[in-house]
């Protein structure tokens, strides 16, 4: 039994598989990171699918890019989970989970298709990678800033689908090429998804150390200095 965490956005979810079939799923979704509601969710999923946090055998996270605050959250539960009911740690690309949702959506699955996956990282910058039509990741996980050269060569060779929370400020400046394709429905990232992942790096014993897993955060943190008072 896995319980999966994700809170890469300011979307929050939870889920939880017996094996391959999900028993619950619970999602939050604000405006502000909802992370904060994490430890709720999770106790009532739990709780009302008749379990107890005892019942479970792993734990698996989202373990990134995305939302500074949002990850340190998600990652610290989970992490707190393990250490308190002595269970294994998971984790999973967010931006991998994220293709996974839109190619199982899709009804045929053109083998031609590149999916680039885009959390919004501020400005017009975005966390991003591409998959090909069978999951493969082709091109690494980077912080890209976008303008109207961006991703020239794989646009060149054939349809790019671009999804998620970064995609639709994107769309003014890479929509009008032919090969570029923009969902017309948003695409959050869901524990679900994750936990289906997890399921198989669970099976194969990928698990992380609980003790010094970090997020994947790809760029340092950068805060601003408050000004100091002039007296």
């Amino acid at each position: 039994m896995l319980l999966s965490i994700e809170t890469s956005t300011s979307a929050c979810s939870v889920a939880l598989h017996d094996g391959s079939t999900l028993l619950g799923c619970y999602e939050l979704h604000t405006e502000r990171t909802s992370a904060a509601m994490l430890t709720t969710l999770i106790g009532d999923l739990v709780k009302h699918t008749g379990h107890e946090l005892g019942d479970l055998d792993a734990i698996a996270v989202a373990k990134g890019p995305g939302s500074y605050t949002g990850l340190r959250i998600g990652v610290s539960t989970a992490k707190g989970l393990c250490f308190a009911l002595d269970k294994p740690l998971l984790s999973v690309n967010t931006l991998r989970a994220l293709t996974e949702q839109v190619r199982s959506s899709l009804s045929t699955l053109n083998s031609s298709l590149t999916f680039c996956p885009m959390i919004d990282a501020r400005r017009m910058e975005v966390y991003c990678a591409f998959y090909d039509a069978d999951g493969r990741q082709i091109r690494p996980t980077a912080a890209e800033i976008i303008d109207e050269y961006s991703f020239a060569n794989l646009l060149a060779q054939g349809p790019v689908v671009f999804f998620g929370d970064g995609a639709a400020k994107c769309q003014a400046v890479l929509g009008a090429h032919p090969n570029a394709i923009f969902l017309d429905q948003p695409v959050v990232p869901s524990a679900q998804t994750v936990g289906s992942l997890a399921t198989a790096l669970l099976t194969e014993g990928m698990f992380e150390d609980v003790a010094t897993f970090e997020p994947f955060y790809l760029k340092e943190f950068m805060s601003t200095q408050r000004k100091q008072a002039v007296i």
